[in-house]
């Protein structure tokens, strides 16, 4: 697919736009004032593939702990501001790689100018987070909460920066509801180049929030809009980043760590496909190579599918049947789950070493 060309915003060396590939982010639930713990999410946040971390700044406390925090992590540490404009200098003093700004909370024009001037200074980004549930009473009561209410919330700050000269811009529209998101997003990418920031907001844990995020995500990179991504889910952000590579990998906009293929399930099956995919899944989450496995309970589409994997399991009534690079490689008894994780495992990891 053809992306919509957008400028490029560098984020403490990750750039954002152009050509450059789609940034895969999350947020910290940790409090940001207890920085070990934060920094350990951090760290648990870039084994899974995460390269940029917002973090929360809600007062003063949280404020203070940042300069530690950006000081210690591998990735760039973004603020999450809200209210108090204060709170976003003190981000900065600390050293922070972008500034997400709410308009729908910070509406002082003089002192986003004067944060704008300051951002400028210090060659700092700031995100114009745009959220429908936080828009300003001022938009609400003219336009209520629809797709058009969020792009003139974006606008208004848009030239409020630009009109400090300010153009290291990224921009969010969020909604928790999908179509408002996509539509918010669609109108404007037909009318501003600056980055975007994709997201559906609050869209909830588990599989609903999995699967409204793929949606809205999904059909706007599918139609070459957005340059980042968070999934957010209620619950452990590190889901959220897995999440994020599984809808980049369905859109074959970018591959990193295991792609299962897996059957549905039927009267033919003759393994337990669901207990070793999720075995697998979680013993894999280390992997950063892109690697294609095929987990089959038969051997009507399995064989097929294993040859045109990586790896791939097929299930028959004598056991499991291991195919490497399409050929096979032996066979596994299907009673043991836990021993034929530990051979898929074995398998995928010195096919992975192989391949470095």
């Amino acid at each position: 697919m053809k992306r919509v060309e957008t400028k490029v915003v560098d984020v403490g060396g990750v750039k954002i736009g152009g050509d450059n590939p789609v940034v895969v982010q999350s947020m910290t639930n940790t409090p940001t004032e207890e920085v070990e713990t934060t920094l350990n999410q951090v760290e648990s946040l870039i084994d899974r593939g995460c390269e940029l971390v917002r973090v929360a700044v809600p007062d003063s406390e949280a404020g203070e702990a940042l300069a530690e925090i950006v000081d210690r992590s591998p990735v760039p540490i973004i603020a999450d501001i809200h209210y108090s404009p204060d709170l976003a200098f003190m981000a900065m003093e600390a050293g922070v790689d972008k500034l997400r700004l709410n308009p729908g909370n910070i509406t002082d024009p003089g002192a986003i100018e004067e944060i704008a001037e300051e951002a400028a200074s210090r060659s700092i980004p700031i995100r114009v987070g745009v959220n429908s549930g936080s828009l300003d009473k001022d938009i609400v009561e003219k336009y209520g909460r629809s797709p058009k209410a969020m792009v003139i919330s974006a606008e208004k700050e848009i030239e409020l920066l630009e009109n400090r000269g300010f153009d290291r811009i990224v921009v969010s529209l969020k909604s928790s509801d999908v179509k408002k998101t996509i539509e918010a997003n669609e109108i404007f990418s037909r009318r501003y180049d600056y980055p975007l920031h994709l997201g559906v907001t609050e869209a909830g844990g588990g599989r609903s929030g999995v699967i409204k995020s793929a949606i809205g995500i999904g059909t706007l990179l599918n139609e070459g809009i957005g340059d980042t991504i968070r999934v957010s889910l209620t619950g452990d952000p590190e889901e959220e980043v897995g999440a994020a590579y599984d809808i980049l990998k369905a859109l074959e906009i970018r591959n990193r760590g295991v792609d299962f293929v897996s059957c549905p399930t039927c009267g033919r099956t003759e393994i337990d496909v669901q207990a070793l995919g999720r075995k697998l899944e979680q013993r894999l989450a280390d992997l950063e190579a892109s690697i294609r496995i095929s987990l089959m309970g038969c051997s009507v589409n399995g064989i097929g599918e294993a040859g045109s994997s990586d790896l791939g399991l097929v299930g028959t009534a004598r056991g499991g049947v291991l195919y490497v690079d399409g050929e096979q490689k032996g066979l596994v008894s299907a009673s043991d789950i836990e021993a034929v994780v530990s051979r898929m495992e074995e398998e995928i990891r010195n096919y992975n070493e192989k391949g470095e």
